[in-house]
C-alpha cells in the first residue's frame, strides 16, 4: 500500500505492461517519487488538473469474476504499526461541512446496503492484486450526513496517524467503497479492520487502512496527505 524509493521507469514499466495506465504516463506518471522538487511542484498542478478532467465519476472500472481473485497477492504493509482496535468500541466519525454529522458503530455500518467488488489493487511500488472487497459505498455515507454544498474534498483519518484527501467526486464514485470485508471473509486487522478504503479508481497509497474519521472540507489544508507532502501526486488516479 505505501511506497518506496522505486525509480520512476520501474512503475512505468509495470503500467505499461499491465495497461493500467495511458495518460499518467504522457505526463510524467502518478505517484512517483520527484527526484526534483522544483520541477515536481511546477507540473504536479497540470497532471492533476489533466487527470480531474478526464476522470468521469460515474463510470465504472469493470470487474473481474471471483474466480480470479488472487488471495494471497495482497501485500501487508503498514506505514507505522498495526494499531490496536476494538471492534465493539469501534466508531466511524463523520464531519466538517456537514449538515449532520455521524458518529457510526461497525454494526450500523454493516445494516446499511453491502456493495461487493472484485477489483484490481495497484500498488505504486510496482505490483497488483486482483481482490474481493466487500462493504458500504461512501457515497451512501456521505449522503446520510447531508453534505453542504461548499464540500469539495474529503479527509481520511487512521488509527494509525495517516492520514489522506481526496476529491467528493472520486470519494462519491459508485466503486469508492469502505470496506469491511476481504474475499468474502471478515477483514483482517492487518489489511486495514475494521474499516478501510477500496477503490480501482486510485493508487494503493490513497486507500487508507484503519479509517475513524471521515471530514468534508472546502478546500485542501496544508496537509494534503501522508505522502502526498513528500512528493508524491495527489490525485493518483487510474
Amino acid at each position: 500500500m505505501f511506497p518506496n524509493s522505486h525509480k520512476s521507469w520501474q512503475r512505468r514499466q509495470f503500467l505499461q505492461l499491465s495497461g493500467l495506465s495511458g495518460i499518467g504516463l504522457i505526463l510524467g506518471g502518478c505517484g512517483l517519487v520527484r527526484t526534483d522538487n522544483i520541477i515536481g511542484k511546477k507540473f504536479e498542478p497540470l497532471n492533476e488538473s489533466v487527470e480531474s478532467l478526464l476522470f468521469n465519476p460515474q463510470k465504472l472500472v469493470p470487474e473481474f469474476p471471483a474466480s480470479a481473485i488472487e488471495p494471497d497477492a495482497l501485500i501487508i504493509n503498514t506505514f507505522d504499526s498495526t494499531p490496536e482496535l476494538d471492534v465493539k468500541s469501534f466508531r466511524l466519525i463523520i464531519d466538517g461541512e456537514v449538515n449532520r454529522p455521524l458518529n457510526l458503530s461497525l454494526e450500523q455500518i454493516q445494516l446499511m446496503p453491502l456493495t461487493v467488488m472484485t477489483i484490481r489493487h495497484v500498488c505504486v511500488e510496482g505490483w497488483a492484486a486482483i481482490v474481493q472487497w466487500g462493504g458500504v459505498r461512501l457515497r451512501d455515507l456521505v449522503a446520510l450526513a447531508q453534505p453542504k454544498a461548499n464540500a469539495r474534498y474529503i479527509y481520511f483519518k487512521s488509527a494509525d496517524d495517516y492520514y489522506e484527501s481526496w476529491d467528493i467526486a472520486s470519494a462519491l464514485h459508485p466503486q469508492t467503497l469502505m470496506a469491511y470485508q476481504k474475499n468474502g471473509n471478515p477483514l483482517s486487522i492487518e489489511n486495514g479492520a475494521p474499516l478501510r478504503l477500496a477503490s480501482p479508481i486510485k493508487l494503493g497509497y490513497k486507500q487508507s487502512k484503519w479509517v475513524t474519521k471521515i471530514t468534508l472540507v472546502g478546500g485542501l489544508l496544508p496537509e494534503k496527505g501522508y505522502w502526498e507532502d513528500r512528493g508524491y501526486e495527489w490525485f493518483a488516479g487510474l
